[in-house]
Parts: structure tokens; sequence; C-alpha cells
């Protein structure tokens, strides 16, 4: 979190392939030199409408004149309740929370107000955590961009329908941009640098495994979170999937009943089922892990388990760097009730390191179990018949 001081005056006007951007001058406190601060500058169409939600990314489209770029973008859809609650415990050390919409897409580009005219500068590229679920690149001072979450980002039917992983297209999406246009504001884009916390960390190493990302990123910092995490990948997405539909009103008939529906919901209705999502899923998906939003094996971003993919090998070959954050975690420790450290110790790397021997003879002891007991239907008992806004719970 950057000390940057509001500041009136302005930064040069940047022009684009897509359109010029008028910037501010923002002073860094302790700084005898501040940065040219771009805001909301969009690196995707806006995912609004039926055939743009639940969707992937499409380029963004250019506009004519200059675009003001001196305010912070929206928040992609989530419950903003959770996250000023999750700002009153961080004792204000997120910036000021910004509005909620759909239309999210959008980067904050930071460069330094002193540099030459010819300057080819190294870019970091930030990826905010929130476990897919929360989180805003307007929260943090900063570069950094914006990904779709929890319903809009990471809902998936496992199948064509509602492919999922939709957030993470966002993200390469944003590397795209960046390699195209990086270069009018002294960047260089083939020195870019990848970084995230927690789920951002988790997305890090994401993009280090997809072919999708192949030559977008040349370094990759990933703090507090690996794709090695596994309670960040989903088994089967669908549970999930019928219970958000089951819970909006929507048909169980077919996933493509689901996905028509999903995508043709109003507003409210997302908003509704994002803030009682996570509320639900925090108090129970150490039960059912299928209760949380999670990144998927959809044969595009990802075409084969993360544990298959690390266990052959097949990663981008970039320098990498992964680490803790101090305090990770730290406000929501008192909640597991672990009484000492050897025991917490023994949680963590039980369930956040596990072994890849270990992981493969639980994957063929799951298949096994599949098999020998067929599926009678989602466990919706879980869901009915709480009275919650327009969705039904």
């Amino acid at each position: 979190h950057l000390p940057f001081i509001s500041n009136i005056l302005t930064a040069p006007v940047v022009h684009t392939g897509l359109g010029s951007l008028k910037g501010e001058y923002v002073s860094v406190k302790g700084k005898e030199t501040g940065v040219h601060a771009y805001l909301g500058v969009p690196f995707a169409k806006p995912p609004l409408g039926p055939s743009l939600r639940l969707a992937p990314p499409q380029p963004a489209e250019g506009w004519e004149g200059v675009r003001d770029a001196t305010k912070q973008p929206p928040m992609c859809i989530q419950s903003k309740e959770a996250v000023l609650d999750l700002a009153d415990k961080l004792g204000g050390l997120l910036a000021e929370i910004p509005d909620i919409s759909e239309d999210c897409l959008y980067l904050n580009i930071y460069s330094p107000a002193k540099r030459a005219n010819n300057a080819k500068l190294p870019v970091m590229v930030w990826i905010h955590g929130g476990g897919f679920t929360l989180g805003s690149a307007s929260t943090y001072d900063g570069s950094a961009l914006a990904y779709r979450l929890g319903i809009l980002g990471f809902l998936s039917t496992g199948d064509e329908n509602i492919s999922g992983n939709f957030g993470l297209l966002d993200q390469v999406e944003a590397l795209k941009w960046i390699q195209q246009h990086i270069h009018n504001f002294g960047g260089d884009p083939g020195l870019v640098t990848i970084f995230g916390e927690s789920a951002g960390g988790v997305s890090v190493s994401l993009l280090l495994l997809s072919p999708l990302s192949d030559g977008l990123f040349h370094r990759a910092i990933a703090e507090s979170g690996t794709a090695a995490m596994n309670v960040f990948v989903a088994n089967d997405p669908l549970p999930m999937a019928q219970a958000i539909a089951n819970a909006s009103g929507c048909s169980l008939e077919s996933t493509k009943k689901i996905s028509d529906c999903m995508r043709n919901l109003d507003i409210d209705t997302i908003l509704c089922s994002c803030y009682h999502i996570f509320h639900f899923c925090i108090f129970n998906s150490l039960k059912d892990p299928n209760l949380r939003f999670q990144v998927n094996v959809d044969g595009h971003f990802l075409t084969k388990p993360v544990d298959e993919l690390f266990r052959k090998h097949e990663l981008h070959a970039v320098p990498f760097m992964t680490g803790v954050n101090n305090d990770e975690g730290g406000w929501i420790l008192a909640s597991f009730k672990i009484k000492s450290n050897g025991r917490w110790t023994r949680k963590v790397q039980s369930h956040q390191v596990p072994s890849l021997e270990k992981r493969e003879k639980k994957r063929r002891r799951r298949n096994e179990q599949k098999m020998q007991v067929s599926r009678l239907g989602p466990p919706l008992h879980l869901y009915q018949g709480w009275a919650w806004c327009p969705c039904r719970f």
C-alpha cells in the first residue's frame, strides 16, 4: 500500500492504438518524484448482457477523443458488505472501497513521472487476492488489474455451457493488452513480472501452467498461495453451480437451462447470491470442499489437472519466486481453534502442501468411489428453505 497523495497536476496525455488517455500526477509520500497515474483503462469489452456474461472476455474496443483516466474503476460484482467488513478488520490498510459493477475489466497503470522519452522500463502486474470471491485492483495503490470474481468469474457447470475460469481468462486478456500497449506508457513488454497474494498468488502459478499465457510474462512471484493448494481447484464444479442456480430460482433440469437462466438474471439477484453464498461458503466449505468458487480443468485455460502438469513439468520456464507474507490470514486464525503450534503446522502441511504421491492416491481413491456410488443429485437440502432476498436458499 503506497502512500500516494492526490495532486491537481495532470499527467501527459498518452496515445494508444485504442485511443488517448488523460491521467494525473500523483505525489508519493517521502519521495521527491511522483508518478503518472492512468486509472480505469479498459483492457476488455464490458462483460454485459447474456452473450458476454459467464463467457470469455472479448478484446477492448477503441474510443474517440481523450478518455478521462483520473478516477478509480468499480470493483467486480461481489459482496460489498463482506469487503467493508474485511476493511474494518484490517484497520484501514486498504484504500477507499469503490462501487461495484459488472462493467469492471480495467487496469490501473502507474509510471514514473521523470523518465526518458525512449524509456523501456520493467513492468510489474499485481493480481489481487480474496479467495476468487472478494477484492479489487482499486483497493491497492500501484499498478493492478481487475478480474471477475465469484459467481460471474468462477461459476462452472463442468461442460461447454458454463466452462468457468472466466476470472483467469480476464487476467490473460489483461496481459495481452499489456503486451500490445504498455510501451506507450514507457513499459517494456519484453520484461513483464506478474505477482500476486493469496488467490492472486494462486493465479500467478496457474498462469505458469496455462498454454494461453505463453509469452505474456517473463517472471513470476506468488505470495501466500500457489496452485499446489488443491483447495482452489475443483474436482467437480457442478454441485456449486446447481446450488447457486437453485438459490436463484433457475431450473436444474439441464446444464443448458442453468446457463441460460444465470446469464439472464437481474443483477440484484446476482448481488444477493454473492452476499449469502460468501457467508455460507465461509462456514461450510471446510465440511464440503465443493462449496466454494474454484478453478476447474476446462480444456482451455487448464488442459490437465494441476498436479499432473506439475508432475510432468508442463509449465512456462520463467524465473519464479514464492513465499508467505507476514501475518497472512491472521485475522481469521482464531476461528480455527487450534491449540498448539505443532498441530497448526501439521494441519497446514496436510492441507496446503500435500505430496504429489498422496494427492495421486487420493485422486485414484476418489475415482473408485465415484464408480461405485452413483450420484442421485446435488445436496439441495443444504440450501432449501432459507428466505434470503430474491434468491432462494
